[in-house]
């Protein structure tokens, strides 16, 4: 009985062992190595294994029938494969893909800097746009403390590897933005006209940016707006060179906020000397608007702003400086744009936008007008579409369309000159951005345009490679071909001119974490189109103009080594000539200069409630025209070198109050930009000279801000 019973039980186990399936198999990467550690099981069961060294692997499931094996390893998309199991056994080679990760794949960085929260690796934080000493929270100002930008003083404009300022052009949340800047006295910089906590991210490009933006020979500014606000809030504001008002109103899927702001320097200027001979200092009214509503899946915003603002000055003879001349300015300025982004299903989203631009400046020479109008539209509408999650395509067209005009009352002939131009561009553009692996991605577009002033089309090209061999380091590289339309004050003459165009090659290497980035970055550009004088006569224009620039820059950004500071260093070495508008031979344009260095150190000091910054900023000396010369001594002096210090400090002595306090040129250095030469010689024979020199030694700037909310935590220190 006992033999018949253990017959029966081996019967009943073999009957079971010959009832599982054995699976074995190996499983590879892209490479056809095998890949250890792989996790693999009988989908809905506990039969599985994990692959050995080799990347082998076998076992035994009691599962019948049609079942899925499953394979999965960090970094890789989950394999699955129906099999049947019967008994039989079943040999599986898996290949595994794989899995691009936004967070840790290599991305796109040659020629670019990015600023916003929605990245997890950023160059800038937004509060780095308001906080930075010596910026004054001008967007421009802290961009100048970036590797790739000049310093030039007078203008405070963004003058990037060798390119003029109107090189630069801005963009708020994809529209362009024609005359970004606010009027300024001769010689005085000027400021940008959005407020920078307008946005939520920037995005700056020293080259070869994407091929949805054009028009720009040298440099893109992309600004992001805001999303709706968060909670009802009112701020009031009391400066030392006026006041503002401002309110923000919620609702359940939407926003709205509003600011008024007046400006007034003649009381600050009574205490900081000027070497400005003002007989009206700037004055300014400025309004602006944002609506922002939720309407289905998709974000509608609305911005608009208009600014008023004059000012008057004399100009002093420099062979007589007891001769002046009254210059007198009224400018008006008009923006608005409407943008709408909304996705269409789970691989298509749509953006598109339409903004106005209007900007009047009126000018009396002594009393003679002259009169600068220039006003413009751009509609754009950009489909983007993820093929898969290795190739995302994006594709769109865009028109800007915008009137100039200009006269000018000549007192010899008694007579109002004027000129005219309309000028439209039409564009189409496509890029894909294509990931062979999270260590490799490629972007190749192009950009067409047709230009109604000369009736001429073109297609640029734009690539870009990016390689990241480790966990951090990583190489890019970057070409493109960009064009511009002259300018204004060269159509006015010749509106058959050619587009400029700039031919782009960066090389760029970094390492970026979460708190420190080091990046280093060559680049050469070659300028081409740019308009020259024949025979030095400015009403006789063509394009034969030529130019380089090259260049080595290095940025270092640590916040982490030293408790509770932020700093970042940044240094730029230009080389550059141009042959272009009156040049008598190629030479360095006088807004260039050869090493540009900045230092930025920000300290948090909690225990006196306190934020302290520091910025030092140095330029060595910029070429300038001495007549008294000889064409082959072209340009051949230069300025002293440009040093500054500054400071800026905030105090919160309650949560919803903040004292903010900065200061330029903590050092009273006195810098000279440039020299200016009389138009005759004097008895002698000699052209005479005067420095550009800043306005005043020092801006120093004093406010009180206060929020007026129900959650008293909360503050402007987002917005200083």
């Amino acid at each position: 009985m006992t033999r018949i019973f253990t017959t029966v039980l081996i019967l009943i186990a073999a009957q079971q062992i010959l009832a599982q399936t054995k699976i074995k198999g190996i499983i590879k990467d892209a490479n056809g190595d095998g890949l250890p550690g792989v996790n693999i099981v009988v989908k809905g069961s506990y039969d599985g294994a994990s692959s050995s060294a080799d990347g082998s692997f076998a076992f035994t499931s009691d599962e019948k029938g049609e079942q899925i094996i499953a394979a999965s390893f960090i970094g890789y998309k989950t394999f699955e494969q129906k099999v049947t199991l019967s008994g039989n056994e079943v040999n599986l080679t898996i290949d595994l893909v794989e899995e691009i990760n936004q967070l840790d794949a290599v991305v796109i960085s040659a020629g670019s800097f990015t600023a916003g929260e929605e990245k997890r690796r950023t160059i800038l934080k937004p509060l780095d746009i308001v906080t930075t000493a010596g910026a004054t929270a001008d967007i421009a100002g802290v961009l100048n403390t970036l590797p790739g930008t000049q310093k030039v003083g007078e203008t405070g404009r963004l003058f990037v590897r060798g390119g003029d300022g109107s090189e630069t052009r801005t963009f708020i949340d994809g529209m362009v933005v024609l005359n970004a800047y606010g009027p300024s006295a001769p010689n005085t910089p000027s400021r940008g006209r959005f407020l920078p906590f307008m946005f939520k991210g920037t995005s700056f490009s020293t080259g070869g940016y994407s091929a949805e933006y054009g028009q720009a020979l040298s440099s893109a500014l992309v600004l992001n707006s805001k999303d709706k606000a968060e909670m009802n809030q009112t701020d009031v504001n009391l400066l030392s060179v006026g006041g503002d008002l401002a309110h923000t109103q919620v609702w359940g899927s939407g926003s709205v906020s509003g600011k008024i702001q007046y400006t007034n320097l003649k009381p600050y200027m009574g205490l900081i000397n000027q070497r400005v001979d003002w007989r009206s200092p700037v004055t300014s009214l400025e309004g602006s608007t944002a609506f922002r509503q939720q309407v289905g899946k998709g974000m509608i915003k609305v911005f608009g702003t208009f600014i008023g603002s004059s000012f008057s000055l004399y100009n002093h003879d420099i062979l007589d400086p007891n001769s002046k001349q009254l210059f007198d300015l009224n400018n008006n300025y008009r923006y608005g744009n409407v943008a709408y982004k909304t996705p269409i299903n789970g691989q298509w989203d749509l953006r598109t936008g339409l903004s106005y631009s209007f900007n009047q400046n009126k000018i009396k020479v002594d009393g003679s007008p002259t009169q600068e109008t220039e006003d413009g539209i751009h509609a754009k509408a950009v489909i983007g579409h993820s093929v898969s999650d290795k190739i995302e395509l994006n594709f769109g067209g865009e028109l800007i369309d915008r009137n100039y005009s200009a006269s000018r009352f000549n007192d010899t002939t008694q007579q109002t000159l004027s000129a005219s131009f309309h000028e439209s561009i039409a564009s189409g553009f496509a890029e894909t951005e294509m990931y062979a692996s999270n260590h490799f991605v490629t972007k190749i577009g192009a950009r067409y345009e047709y230009n109604s002033l000369n009736g001429k089309s073109a297609v640029d090209p734009r690539i870009s490679l990016a390689y990241k061999p480790g966990k951090k380091g990583q190489f890019a590289f970057a070409y493109g071909m960009f064009r511009q339309s002259s300018k204004n004050q060269f159509l006015r003459v010749n509106d058959q001119l050619n587009s400029e165009r700039a031919e782009h090659f960066i090389l760029n290497y970094q390492v970026v974490s979460d708190r420190k980035t080091f990046r280093v970055e060559a680049y050469y550009k070659k300028y081409m189109d740019l308009v020259k004088y024949v025979n030095g006569n400015p009403y006789d224009l063509t394009n034969t103009g030529t130019g380089y620039a090259k260049g080595l820059e290095l940025f270092w950004r640590d916040n982490e080594s030293i408790k509770n500071v932020e700093y970042w260093i940044s240094y730029s070495y230009l080389d550059t000539k141009r042959d272009y508008m009156n040049y008598p031979v190629a030479a360095m344009p006088t807004f260039a200069s050869n090493h540009n260095f900045s230092v930025v150190y920000k300290h948090f000091i909690t225990s006196l409630k306190s934020q302290l910054g520091l910025t030092y900023s140095f330029a060595s000396g910029r070429p300038y025209y001495n007549p008294n010369l000889t064409t082959d001594q072209f340009q051949s002096q230069r300025t002293p070198d440009y040093h500054d210090l500054s400071a800026n400090v905030s105090y919160l002595p309650k949560s919803w109050l903040i004292v903010h306090f900065s200061c330029t040129n903590l050092l009273g250095l006195n810098n000279i930009f440039n020299y200016q030469y009389s138009t005759q010689p004097n008895t002698a024979g000699e052209y005479v000279s005067r420095p550009v020199r800043q306005a005043a030694n020092h801006f120093v700037f004093l406010g009180l801000l206060i929020t007026i909310t129900k959650n008293k935590t909360v503050n402007q220190l987002p917005n200083l």
